[in-house]
């Protein structure tokens, strides 16, 4: 069953800062550049984190003003297309936040020698997903909830084993809210 809570997963607190606002400072305490996809619902909460033009909206709504059904695919998309000057890509889900700056870096790391790379904790695939800019032109081109999968699946997909459950943590349900907040209460102050 999906997140029921009140307001929107991304918005809920953690301690003394949100499930997004936790995700994105893992992500800024990597050092790599910070881009976030996002729409304009959540758009003042990123903007408090991340310079304006590392912003990209998409839509929340089609123009029948319902859930616009883009997908993941479209979110990557529109990401990779606003920063085609990269030299790889990191796919960060926002509800991930016990996901560690150290495991970003090591799959981007992991992007100088292959075309596709991700997280692995204990034999079981996680985030982030990295893509090298030799896939660029098949990142724009996404669509759909599938995200980036059959590129996954198409190219050489290195695995990066990390001591990291946090690769495996997402806030989809109020149970896996729950597992994230004893997750977090658990960790030392500032673990990364």
């Amino acid at each position: 069953m999906r997140f029921r809570g009140a307001g929107h997963k991304l918005e809920q607190s953690l301690g003394d800062e949100t499930v997004l606002a936790r995700t994105i400072g893992q992500a800024i305490a990597s050092g790599m550049r910070v881009v976030v996809v996002t729409t304009a619902a959540l758009e003042p909460s990123v903007k408090r984190m991340v310079a304006a033009r590392e912003v990209v909206l998409v839509p929340e709504l089609n123009a029948r003003g319902q859930p616009n059904p883009l997908g993941m695919g479209f979110s990557i998309a529109a990401g990779v297309s606003a920063t085609g000057d990269a030299d790889g890509w990191l796919i960060v889900p926002g509800d991930m936040p016990m996901l560690r700056a150290s495991s970003m870096v090591a799959v981007a790391q992991a992007l100088e020698q292959y075309p596709v790379a991700y997280a692995q904790y204990r034999g079981q695939r996680g985030h982030p997903v990295g893509f090298s800019a030799e896939l660029y032109s098949e990142l724009v081109g996404l669509q759909g909830d599938e995200g980036a999968r059959r590129l996954v699946a198409r190219y050489p997909a290195q695995a990066v084993d990390l001591d990291d459950p946090g690769v495996l943590l997402d806030v989809d349900t109020d149970e896996d809210l729950a597992r994230v907040r004893a997750h977090a209460a658990s960790q030392p102050t500032g673990a990364s």
